[in-house]
């Protein structure tokens, strides 16, 4: 494989950051509250948008006051960009980023949503600005300036790890045998799984202290896309049909498309985070027509970029969630911290 020596030097330069950072060369900084880590080991979707959200809220509803940092990949801005005070939502996707816009628009009133590559930083200022409690640090399983309470990695079950190269010829953003650091392993997409408990069993020999959780995304409920952007309430009405036509951008299509129903609703995918043109819009229609559907269907993710285009078929945002198979255990380690 022409990218294999890449990967090789990249493989290298982060067995070298972690090993100071083991080694207390490299320090990490204690961020004055209760703080929650949540990141993946491999780069794509792992299903842990809604694991974050499942996570804050949790703590929200324990009374304890919630920030979200998060990087904000792919926004437009720099810096730091406050993208909700939990009352509201004061940016939009293109200024704070599709997944924190997401987070933020579901979060209201239960928590703060805050973008900046410098989370150390970002959480002094949210702790002076808005008296945070609890920390919640998106995408920060590499992020190691931040010191954190409780490690959790989202594991995708679907793929191989022992198969799996690293970056950029496969998608490990770091050696399996990291894993190790983690406090809690989170096995997402547990149903497509060929084996679920063959692949915990070769986690559990990578990590044998951690908690391991199985956990399955699944369609909470379905808006339309003008509910959806004016934060209106589910239509309980809506259901998909065999003339639905599906498109998002995410880091792993694959796993949007499964959940389809069986009459294989022909399917779009787009580059994660890609941002929609009205071009990209009259695509998706055209392709819609030539396969006779007459409605579209995408994820909140996507949808949050869809404000300001024109779209003259019927839109339908699938609302996800994450349904982990001991709520109860993991809402206790997540307070235990």
């Amino acid at each position: 494989m022409i990218l294999s020596p890449l990967s090789w030097i990249y493989g290298k330069i982060t067995g070298v950051r972690n090993a100071l950072y083991d080694r207390g060369t490299l320090r990490s900084h204690d961020l004055g509250a209760k703080t929650i880590s949540i990141g993946n080991i491999t780069a794509g979707g792992t299903g842990k948008t809604p694991l974050v959200m499942n996570v804050a809220k949790i703590l929200a509803d324990a009374g304890e006051k919630v920030c979200i940092l998060t990087r904000g990949y792919g926004r437009e801005s720099s810096g730091r960009v406050l993208v909700s005070d939990s009352v509201q939502v004061l940016v939009d996707a293109r200024i704070g980023g599709d997944e924190p816009v997401e987070l933020a628009r579901k979060l209201i009133g239960k928590t703060i949503v805050v973008a900046d590559a410098d989370r150390v930083a970002a959480a002094g200022w949210a702790r002076e600005k808005f008296e945070v409690t609890a920390l919640v640090l998106d995408d920060a399983f590499q992020h190691r300036r931040a010191k954190r309470n409780l490690d959790i990695v989202c594991v995708d079950a679907t793929i191989p790890l022992r198969l799996c190269h690293m970056l950029p010829a496969g998608r490990l953003r770091e050696p399996i045998e990291n894993l190790v650091r983690a406090d809690v392993i989170v096995l997402t997409r547990a149903e497509l799984a060929v084996s679920i408990e063959d692949f915990a069993d070769d986690v559990r020999v990578i990590n044998p202290n951690a908690r391991i959780f199985r956990a399955e995304a699944q369609f909470l409920e379905f808006k339309t896309l003008d509910t959806f952007l004016s934060g209106g309430p589910a239509d309980p009405e809506l259901t998909l049909t065999p003339q639905t036509f599906a498109f998002c951008g995410l880091g792993n299509p694959q796993s949007f498309m499964t959940m389809l129903p069986k009459y294989e609703t022909p399917f779009r995918p787009f580059g994660d985070h890609h941002r929609y043109t009205q071009t990209d819009i009259q695509q998706i229609e055209d392709a819609a027509r030539d396969h006779r559907c007459d409605r579209l269907l995408t994820t909140a993710k996507d949808a949050v970029k869809l404000a300001g285009l024109t779209i003259t078929m019927a839109c339908l945002v699938a609302e996800m969630e994450v349904v982990i198979d001991d709520p109860d255990g993991f809402r206790d380690l997540v307070l235990s911290v």
